[in-house]
């Protein structure tokens, strides 16, 4: 197999970039080094495109791998022939390979092996050969009776040759494909109750039917997971005429032979017995894997549009975990993310008018002392009416002092995590998970990383998802963000830096151990110095490492250390200096490399030209953040009721989650309004990822509310008029 003419074609690249590409995956570079720094070697690929190159390149290395060891089975049972071998090189697909190696697996006792026991398999196949001039099968079996095997009449004889037929026939790796095939064109899933009067969620598929090909994911997850609960119980069906034309077309002579009637029998059995069980699975496996496949997409976009959310730079936060019975725990955190104090209020309508006086003194204590500028609310148990009271506070304040609520998904699983008991052994559960939603309104790349992404709640159904391929592409997400943005050597936590290119956990450790024990970096080549770091390491994650302290300038850049010869040549070659770069007094270096000629310039450097414009871009910009350029948070004064809605009513919100179905968009009322996908735009979208992302800012209006179940429905296409109010 030619893997790469596959990839290249499936992408539609040309052939050079991807045998540069999968050669340095195979040198063990990562995804976001070979995207950043080796532009000139794949054509300036972005980072999903190789992680999808690298996910191909494994499935079909893997399909070479289990081709060869077919090739190699049936080999040792010496059954190998020119037709087997043509096929298994023409399989396209793991499903196909071992549609081929099925005749071949050694299988359990089965009726088909039963009969071969008894000496029946000549019989059968003298009436699979359906030979015009034959005797009718039943006068041939009597030629096959044999009391000391077991067959003690013609009847026997013809039933055990029509099971060898009969799963034959179900072993015939081209009946198999055609029939998978008619499932996926013409299948139909069936849904009904287990319980018709039982009241659940999944009500509206108690009598429920779709086409194979169109059913949507997340319908075809919802339904499995109604299956697992046992309220529901799902079929795949197929027209019977449609299966039996397949199995006929391929098994029946049309010579009028004596035996043809009995083939036709054998067929239908292997259809209903064998084949239908085996292939409906496959197509709700099929179904199951595709639903999986694309939640799992949409998961990790919004992770990663969630983990890119633009800080809240420069604030000192005050961060609210809300509760009832124990209290609203309270943390301060400055805007490096350390904790300057904690404590707890009473703010619930659970608690006395003294204990809420108390604690706006408390907070007014510790906006005064420390310069707070914003509130950080989980949106949690009694988020509301920790919300309310913040905003009470807010108008007492005056002016100066805004909120948000955050999504507190994932904090409780932080603070009782073992990381988070290293980081602060001195706090409680709870304070922690407040310290943690403060920080993540500060910087929430840096705080989001050290959540499983799964708890951070932004995907569907993905607690029903494949946990391996769930991780991989997580993980990637995570990988791919924290590179894109790059990471603060002197501040950033092991967690963080764990996720940089080229490092583990445990180097990850070793940095920090090597700042707290020497001091903060001052350069990047300090990094040589740190215990497991070695030069592969060094390569991979220098670029992606800033120090802002350094008096080289280019290490407050993503300028790798391997072009900072060029990168000073640059700056000299324009007439500038490290200096003019500091103080941002280099204005015009775009425009006086393209008047000297990027191609030319490039040359002269020793570099690419790609690479010559990611030097001038981090020149421009030292210690770009790329986060500052997306829209701030929507920070709020005032707060609203879900009884304020009215129908029409023009609102301005936050994407907080995107799924097939639409987007859930936070509009400041605690309960988030659902824009569904019909809702979106005007034109024609397949999914609503295609036009917004997790953290988009949006204008949206109110179509209706239903308080009772705590539901709001929002459109994006304008007011809508009263009849559809």
């Amino acid at each position: 197999m030619d893997i790469i003419g596959q990839i290249t074609q499936q992408f539609g690249l040309q052939r050079w970039q991807v045998e540069n590409t999968v050669a340095l995956l195979d040198d063990g570079n990562t995804v976001p080094f070979i995207a950043r720094y080796r532009k000139e070697a794949h054509g300036t690929l972005d980072d999903q495109v190789i992680r999808q190159i690298s996910e191909r390149l494994e499935y079909l290395r893997n399909l070479e791998n289990r081709r060869e060891e077919v090739r190699n089975l049936i080999t040792q049972q010496e059954k190998m022939t020119d037709e087997i071998s043509a096929a298994l090189d023409g399989a396209k697909t793991l499903a196909e390979i071992e549609d081929i190696y099925r005749p071949f697996r050694p299988k359990r006792r089965t009726r088909a092996s039963i009969a071969k026991e008894k000496g029946l398999e000549p019989l059968a196949d003298a009436i699979y050969e359906q030979k015009a001039d034959s005797d009718y099968p039943i006068d041939m079996a009597k030629e096959f009776v044999n009391e000391e095997l077991g067959v003690n009449t013609p009847e026997e004889a013809l039933a055990g040759a029509m099971d060898i037929i009969a799963e034959n026939i179900s072993d015939n790796a081209d009946i198999r494909r055609r029939l998978r095939n008619l499932f996926e064109v013409a299948g139909v899933v069936n849904v009904t109750a287990a319980d018709p009067e039982a009241e659940s969620v999944y009500k509206m598929y108690y009598d429920f039917k779709e086409d194979v090909r169109k059913i949507a994911g997340h319908r075809v997850l919802a339904i499995d997971r109604g299956e697992r609960e046992k309220f529901l119980k799902v079929s795949v069906t197929l027209d019977s005429v449609k299966a039996s034309n397949v199995i006929t077309s391929v098994t029946l002579a049309s010579n009028g032979s004596p035996s043809t009637e009995a083939v036709r029998e054998a067929g239908a059995d292997a259809y209903q017995r064998l084949i239908y069980p085996s292939v409906e699975r496959e197509t709700r496996n099929n179904l199951t894997e595709a639903a999986c496949a694309q939640a799992i997409k949409v998961f990790a976009l919004n992770t990663k549009e969630l983990l890119l959310q633009p800080p809240l730079k420069g604030r000192t936060v005050i961060g609210l975990d809300p509760g009832y019975r124990t209290g609203c725990k309270v943390a301060v955190v400055d805007p490096t993310g350390k904790v300057l104090d904690t404590g707890v209020i009473y703010v619930t309508n659970m608690h006395t008018a003294v204990q809420k006086e108390q604690a706006k003194k408390l907070l007014k204590a510790f906006i005064a002392k420390y310069g707070v500028n914003c509130i950080s609310i989980g949106n949690g148990t009694a988020s509301k009416e920790t919300e309310m009271f913040a905003a009470e506070l807010i108008r007492e304040l005056g002016a100066g002092v805004s909120y948000m609520v955050v999504s507190e998904a994932g904090a409780s699983v932080y603070s009782a995590s073992k990381l988070a008991a290293e980081e602060f052994p001195q706090y409680d559960v709870s304070l922690r998970s407040a310290v943690s939603i403060a920080r993540r309104l500060q910087d929430p790349l840096a705080e989001l990383v050290k959540i499983d992404p799964k708890a951070i709640g932004v995907g569907q159904y993905q607690h029903d998802m494949p946990p391996k391929e769930l991780d991989a592409a997580l993980d990637g997400v995570v990988e791919d963000a924290v590179n894109s943005v790059g990471v603060d050597l002197n501040t950033a936590s092991a967690p963080l830096l764990s996720r940089v290119s080229g490092i583990n956990s445990s180097i990850a450790k070793n940095i920090v151990a090597f700042r707290e024990e020497n001091g903060a970096f001052s350069s990047r080549a300090q990094l040589k110095k740190v215990p497991k770091l070695g030069a592969k390491a060094f390569e991979q994650c220098a670029g992606f490492m800033r120090i802002a302290e350094s008096k080289n300038v280019l290490d407050n850049t993503g300028v790798h250390p391997e072009s900072y010869d060029a990168a000073n040549n640059l700056i000299e070659l324009c007439g500038y200096d490290k200096k003019d770069v500091k103080s941002g007094n280099i204005g015009d270096i775009n425009a006086k490399v393209k008047l000297f000629g990027e191609e030319k310039v490039a040359g002269k450097l020793g570099i690419g030209v790609p690479t010559l414009k990611d030097i001038v871009k981090e020149l421009l910009q030292p210690g770009r953040d790329p986060r500052d350029e997306l829209p701030a948070p929507v920070l709020r004064t005032d707060v609203m009721e879900m009884s304020d809605l009215k129908p029409g009513m023009e609102m301005t919100g936050t994407v907080r989650n995107v799924t097939d179905f639409g987007a859930f968009i936070d509009i400041g009322v605690h309960q988030d309004g659902l824009v569904h996908i019909s809702k979106i735009t005007n034109k024609y979208i397949k999914h609503p990822s295609e036009v917004l992302k997790v953290g988009q800012i949006v204008t949206v209006w109110v179509i209706a509310v239903d308080a009772a179940r705590g539901r709001i429905s929002l459109t994006m296409l304008g007011a809508p008029d009263k009849k559809e109010a």
